[in-house]
């Protein structure tokens, strides 16, 4: 687990990709030092954090449906510091129809901030469910709109 500005985060993996980010987990940082992945993971998303990192570079795995995956893929796509809809996420997927599939989908990303789900917004601009609270999702959107591209 790390501490970070938005609270502790458990982070799992296995011996060749990152698996699972939990927010809001309970318990005491670790105390030893990562090794591995989880010591690439710990680095990158501190200096996400410290405004240092705006594209995520990680192996990861994703456990999920066809569907799920789809939508979870797609939100790689979302550059920092910018925002789409459930509406166009759905579309972007190519299933224009299927925009409470893509929340519920949405809502089951088991790698939050590496895969960008706070992202993803409500049609008419309003910040609508986030696993680890919208106090949360508005920090993370805060912090990406605040930050100068680091890309040109």
């Amino acid at each position: 687990m790390i501490q970070t500005p938005v609270g502790l985060l458990k982070l799992t993996a296995s011996e060749t990709a990152l698996t699972g980010i939990w927010l809001n987990a309970k318990g005491a940082p670790d105390r030893g030092r990562a090794t591995g992945v989880l010591a690439e993971v710990q680095q990158q998303l501190m200096a996400y954090f410290a405004g240092k990192l705006e594209t995520f570079d990680l192996p990861i795995v994703l456990t999920g449906t066809e569907f799920q995956c789809e939508v979870w893929t797609m939100l790689r796509y979302i550059p920092f510091g910018v925002t789409c809809s459930y509406a166009e996420l759905a579309e972007r997927i190519g299933r224009p129809a299927a925009v409470r599939a893509v929340g519920a989908a949405n809502g089951q990303n088991p790698i939050p901030i590496v895969i960008p789900c706070h992202r993803v917004i409500g049609q008419n601009g309003a910040l609508t469910g986030f696993g680890g609270g919208l106090p949360m999702k508005k920090w993370l959107l805060a912090h990406e709109s605040q930050q100068p591209s680091l890309e040109l």
